[in-house]
């Protein structure tokens, strides 16, 4: 559903009756109405990939198609972008706007390279915050590297161990060269980032005295430290967020101060940072940590969301650890993420527990317990996923030849949707979208220039009336028309409370307090819809968003949409809305 077409055909929605069929003509940005296939023939665009047309699950669809060959060209040809008839003006007009995204076209190299399954599956893919698509050749590379290779436990020292202990050597190798860190860190592999973080959480020498320090906009896996932080007895301290989330560098740096150690010996104080919000889209200057040092706090640095469009360099802004989820930077392994630590600070970390591969030697019956001479081993749990780790040290050689053009070109691409998506008005002249996220204060110019924002914007979509449109209702829509989008929290309640503005009503929740609970309190679904860009995201996906956008801001066509919502979701949730 949802393919990219260079050819003009219409959505076909079958209505109750199955002999009437209603054809969606696409609107304009500024909102135009349904008519016949006859009328504004010039502007009917397919979205919806053949199956589409049979909604009716009652119909069964066509038979499938066999996928047609991906392009024969993969090198840069100016006169073939991807780009379906349909938008052929609109990408005009844009490039008039933003010349600088030609200076890009080695990411569309890419896409026809690589990601040649977004043309023949028709899918329109905005959801890279979730979590990137991985690329073809990637995949390729590592299974080729599996059917020629024989891999065995690390824990051991025949030649197959022997084979991915050096795999493993070699990601660590590569994790610390692609964040430009010193010899004085080291790297732990974990699940994700949330294991990373985890780690930290559960090993750090919280106190009576100690503070742990931390920003309202942050994912949960950072609020869950505080459960660590105050079972030992330590104060817990947020930063308060601003209405388009983050935090104002003033505010953080007196919270800071106030909280900060008073002596050598007082209890440690830990200051945990969100580089980039997940749902309101800020960045953090990553300089609040070199002040925190400077007081002697440890940091912490979730770089789940920062670095798969940033460059980070641990060299210029040396942390003491950082958490990274490598799906969300390259798409491939999942289930593998890292903490890249100083060894100095692992050196102060207690861990509650061990398990097998991070000790030498243990009593039983008895409490002696050595740990492993590697400090990495020590906390690693059990073996580690040895078989995918080759695939991280080539991703993050992919993933350097591209990472210098993509913030110039999501630069180009955030700024066409915020402008496009803003102007969009119903037929009674009511915005069709609210923009709740931070925007971009500056376009970027030249290749190698980082964004103040991140390249995500979580956005409600509002009614004629100025009331808010289901989020269910319109991550329903975006899958019948084969857009992959986010709706929700995002795992962020206080970045979400932020930009929402219900942060009187978060204030009264209570233990035992459900999700329904909450939403009956502020009388409506809670979240946003997220659009999140990424590596292989191009002018073609985000105007696809902006007209689908405009599609439900046409009163017959979202109607139609909704009618098959209300049917599919049936009459309970009806009720509710």
């Amino acid at each position: 559903m949802g393919s990219v077409s260079s050819t003009h055909k219409p959505i076909i929605i079958p209505s109750r009756k199955r002999s009437a069929m209603l054809t969606i003509s696409l609107p304009c940005t500024s909102g135009t109405s349904i008519d016949s296939a006859s009328d504004h023939s010039q502007e009917i665009y397919s979205l919806v990939h053949e199956k589409s047309r049979y909604l009716d699950r009652e119909e069964p669809p066509p038979p499938e198609k066999p996928h047609p060959p991906p392009p024969s060209f993969a090198t840069y040809a100016p006169t073939q972008d991807n780009i379906s008839d349909a938008a052929s003006t609109a990408y005009q007009e844009f490039l008039s706007s933003f010349p600088e995204y030609r200076s890009t076209w080695i990411l569309d190299t890419l896409r026809r390279s690589d990601y040649t399954r977004l043309e023949t599956t028709g899918e329109t893919y905005v959801d890279y915050m979730g979590g990137a698509i991985y690329p073809e050749s990637l995949i390729r590379v590592h299974t080729e590297f599996l059917n020629r290779s024989i891999l065995g436990n690390t824990h051991s020292v025949s030649n197959s161990s022997k084979l991915s202990l050096k795999c493993a050597d070699q990601a660590r190798s590569a994790v610390l060269s692609f964040f430009q860190a010193s010899d004085q860190y080291t790297v732990i592999f974990t699940p994700n980032a949330t294991g990373a973080l985890k780690l930290v959480g559960e090993s750090y020498p919280f106190a009576g005295g100690s503070k742990y320090v931390l920003g309202c906009d942050s994912h949960n896996s950072i609020h869950g430290i505080r459960e660590y932080a105050a079972h030992q007895g330590a104060r817990v301290c947020y930063i308060p967020p601003t209405s388009t989330g983050g935090f104002e560098s003033s505010t953080a740096k007196n919270i800071l101060l106030r909280n900060r150690p008073r002596t050598k010996t007082s209890a440690p104080c830990l200051f945990a940072l969100t580089g980039q919000s997940n749902i309101s889209n800020t960045k953090s200057s990553l300089s609040i940590m070199e002040y925190a040092t400077s007081l002697g706090y440890h940091t912490l640095l979730d770089a789940a969301a920062l670095a798969a469009t940033s460059t980070i360099s641990l060299s210029e802004f040396p942390v003491d650890a950082m958490a990274v989820s490598f799906y969300k930077m390259f798409g491939f392994p999942t289930g593998v993420g890292a903490l890249v630590v100083k060894k100095s600070f692992l050196k102060q970390l207690k861990r509650p527990w061990f398990a097998g591969g991070n000790v030498d030697i243990v009593q039983v019956p008895g409490t002696v317990v050595t740990r492993s001479h590697e400090l990495h081993e020590q906390f690693e749990d059990g073996t580690i996923n040895y078989l995918t780790l080759p695939a991280v040290t080539d991703g993050l050689r992919f993933l350097s030849a591209y990472l210098p053009f993509l913030p110039l070109r999501l630069s180009c691409l955030v700024h066409y949707l915020v402008s496009s998506l803003s102007r969009l008005r119903h037929d009674t002249g009511t915005p069709a979208v609210r923009i709740l996220s931070a925007t971009p204060s500056r376009r970027l110019k030249s290749i190698g220039d980082q964004s103040d924002t991140g390249s995500i914007i979580s956005l409600i979509f509002l009614d004629p009336s100025g009331e808010m449109i289901p989020n269910s209702f319109i991550e329903y829509a975006a899958s019948k028309l084969s857009i992959s989008l986010r709706t929700g929290c995002m795992c962020n309640p206080g970045g979400a409370a932020a930009i929402l503005g219900i942060q009187e009503d978060m204030q009264q929740l209570h233990e035992g307090v459900t999700l329904k609970d909450f939403e009956r309190t502020v009388g409506h679904e809670l979240g946003v819809v997220r659009v999140s860009l990424g590596l292989a995201s191009n002018f073609q996906d985000a105007w696809t968003v902006v007209r689908f956008a405009g599609l439900i801001a046409v009163e017959k066509t979202r109607n139609v949409l909704w009618d098959y919502f209300m049917e599919d979701s049936g009459a309970e949730i009806g009720q509710a809305f």
